[in-house]
């Protein structure tokens, strides 16, 4: 179910927050303003904040400005937070979505991820890649963040590693599968061209 921790002592660094500033664009100081209302004020880099308190954040902009803003949060956080450095193509771009989520969390103090060993620790979901053909490939969100938003971040890594020679891909929230706002485990991504 979205908007809901899987943990209480889940933290997620001031990085990934920015992105609900830097995709809210120009209304800037609404976004500030709204983080500030679920007690995240000032967010900076380098800062954890409680990831409950963000979501709260995100159920807010939800109700008062809709899905189209929680899609533009998700297209910039490619930009914002951390992503392993050495993905070459859309395929490993896309399996890389759950390295970085774990790598921009943190729970009891402890990052989710170590690039360094590889290991990953558990508590907040996961982003599972698969590929459905030679021209379509999915992510499925299990985690506790809206379906706007994850639709967001996939459009952008996928966009970003697209194959040579596409000039546009279609992703789309598979609505024949299960799905977080109807209080599913998970959402399904397709990503096509």
């Amino acid at each position: 179910m979205q908007f809901e921790a899987f943990a209480t002592n889940v933290e997620v660094n001031g990085e990934t927050v920015w992105s609900i500033v830097d995709g809210m664009g120009a209304f800037r100081q609404t976004a500030l303003n709204i983080l500030a209302e679920h007690g995240i004020v000032d967010p900076r880099p380098g800062q954890w904040y409680s990831q409950q308190s963000w979501l709260e954040a995100f159920r807010t902009i939800s109700d008062r400005v809709g899905g189209n803003t929680l899609y533009a949060i998700g297209r910039k956080i490619p930009e914002n937070a951390q992503f392993p450095p050495q993905i070459t193509d859309i395929r490993a771009a896309l399996r890389s979505i759950d390295v970085a989520y774990h790598m921009n969390h943190r729970r009891g103090g402890e990052v989710l991820f170590d690039p360094a060993t590889g290991r990953m620790l558990e508590g907040i979901g996961h982003y599972r890649y698969e590929e459905a053909d030679e021209r379509r490939l999915r992510v499925i969100g299990v985690n506790p963040y809206p379906c706007e938003f994850d639709r967001g971040i996939v459009t952008a890594v996928a966009g970003r590693f697209r194959p040579a020679g596409v000039p546009f891909l279609d992703v789309v929230h598979r609505d024949d599968q299960p799905c977080r706002r109807r209080k599913g485990e998970s959402c399904t991504y397709e990503v096509a061209w």
